[in-house]
């Protein structure tokens, strides 16, 4: 059985994981981190804690659905006890995503700002549609529930990256988020990034590619948060097998 520690349990994702992991063949729920009290029941012998340390102790694999300050911990006290991570968090700065570097080297780390099959194709379709209709421009919209707090999304971000990447740019340098004002014609290599927020929805992406005469659309909607639990369980079976390296969803399921 693969001893599998939780972070960020009492989160939005915290019961999706909590009840899939123990479905699970094979997968046994060990230990959750928590900062405030967990108000679903769990059985006796799952350990409940807020020190990271212990959180790794007792796991084989850990899935990290919280925020930046409790992945920083995590990263950094698994520098002193190297375990699998599988990690779905996301608004990190640039000093958590070169921790999130350096901790890869020491463990195998699968991070992925979407655990989801169907945003792992998509990333793959957008660079070849960016390659290929280079003359069209591109917009990105990703839509989220009013509780979320970071924004653009981080798939959001990731999918503007695949679109920069198909045209050999870099989306920092091109990347729009809002706009307001007389700010003159769009220029031609930006990339828009933009979020909406309301209601319960889940998340639902669209990449744009626009031309004269024609547009096309690449859209992802997931209809249930089980989506991206259900898809960190099968990274993290995956990955307890895996060297010490920096892996993304797509590494895991072969595409």
């Amino acid at each position: 059985m693969i001893k599998v520690g939780i972070v960020g349990s009492t989160g939005r994702m915290g019961e999706h994981l909590i009840k899939n992991v123990l479905e699970s063949d094979g997968l046994e729920l060990s230990v959750l981190h928590v900062f405030d009290e967990l108000k679903l029941s769990v059985p006796d012998t799952v350990l409940i804690t807020n020190d990271m340390a212990t959180v790794l102790v007792n796991s084989d694999v850990v899935i990290d659905f919280s925020a930046p300050v409790a992945t920083q911990d995590l990263l950094e006290n698994g520098l002193k006890n190297p375990t699998p991570l599988v990690i779905a968090t996301t608004g990190f700065s640039e000093h958590q995503q070169n921790l999130l570097i350096e901790a890869s080297k020491e463990m195998p780390i699968l991070y992925s700002s979407n655990m989801s099959a169907g945003i792992a194709l998509l990333k793959q379709l957008v660079e070849q549609v960016s390659a290929t209709l280079k003359d069209f421009d591109i917009e990105i919209v990703e839509q989220h529930h009013r509780h979320k707090v970071d924004a653009p999304s981080g798939t959001a971000l990731t999918l503007g990256e695949f679109a920069a990447k198909g045209r050999g740019l870099d989306l920092d340098a091109v990347r729009i988020s809002g706009r307001d004002g007389q700010i003159g014609a769009r220029t031609k290599d930006e990339i828009a990034v933009m979020a909406l927020r309301g209601g319960d929805i889940v998340g639902r992406h669209t990449v744009g590619f626009y031309n004269d005469g024609e547009f096309l659309e690449l859209n992802h909607t997931a209809t249930s948060r089980e989506t991206f639990s259900k898809g960190a369980i099968r990274a993290s079976k995956w990955l307890v097998g895996q060297e010490s390296g920096l892996y993304s969803i797509n590494d895991c399921l072969g595409i």
